[in-house]
């Protein structure tokens, strides 16, 4: 039986990202455990229309942000990694300081410790220098800091194109392919053939 990963999302902006994780996961059979914070399901609710509770639907478990005792806050509960998607600069300060006091940082921190994968897609712009040290000290303490700026080379059409193409990178640090990335060179783009 393939392992969990677990899903964070957090109240920064592009809560598409997190949803769309959730629906590739799905598709693809691989369980989700989602954590949505309180903020997150108002930036949901801004961003999408979509009702919190149908997005938790999506997953096969999910954990009150306050449940410090969920399964997924002991290393002992085997998963894959997490991914922290979108994620605020407020939960990469809490990784990189090992703050712990929501289930989204305590599992994160568990996931470091077991020397697990966890990938922050981090979605905030411009950045001070104290976002830029709360990265360094995440990614120091073994955290992939992955912010989704989109890529051009396989010529997006539609916001949809741009968030798959983050969405199945991402996918991609835990060795999942998701069959939604177009992969550089793969394809000869319109126009390029020879004669």
């Amino acid at each position: 039986m393939e392992l969990p990963l677990i899903v964070g999302i957090s109240g920064a902006s592009g809560a598409i990202y997190g949803v769309r994780m959730l629906e590739v996961l799905r598709r693809g059979g691989i369980q989700a455990h989602l954590i949505i914070s309180r903020s997150a399901a108002q930036t949901l609710s801004e961003e999408m229309d979509m009702p919190v509770d149908k997005v938790r639907g999506l997953a096969e478990a999910v954990y009150p942000n306050s449940d410090l005792g969920a399964a997924v806050s002991s290393g002992s509960f085997k998963t894959r990694g997490m991914i922290v998607i979108p994620c605020s600069i407020r939960t990469v300060a809490d990784v990189a300081y090992g703050h712990t006091d929501t289930l989204v940082s305590r599992a994160a921190d568990v996931t470091l410790k077991e020397r697990r994968r966890l990938v922050l897609v981090v979605r905030e712009t411009p950045l001070h220098a104290g976002h830029l040290r709360s990265m360094l000290a995440a990614t120091e303490n073994g955290a992939i800091i992955m912010p989704p700026v989109p890529a051009f080379y396989h010529r997006p059409r539609t916001i949809d194109d741009i968030v798959n193409q983050t969405v199945g990178r991402a996918l991609d640090l835990f060795g999942i392919d998701a069959g939604i990335v177009k992969r550089w060179r793969s394809e000869t783009p319109a126009g390029d053939e020879k004669a």
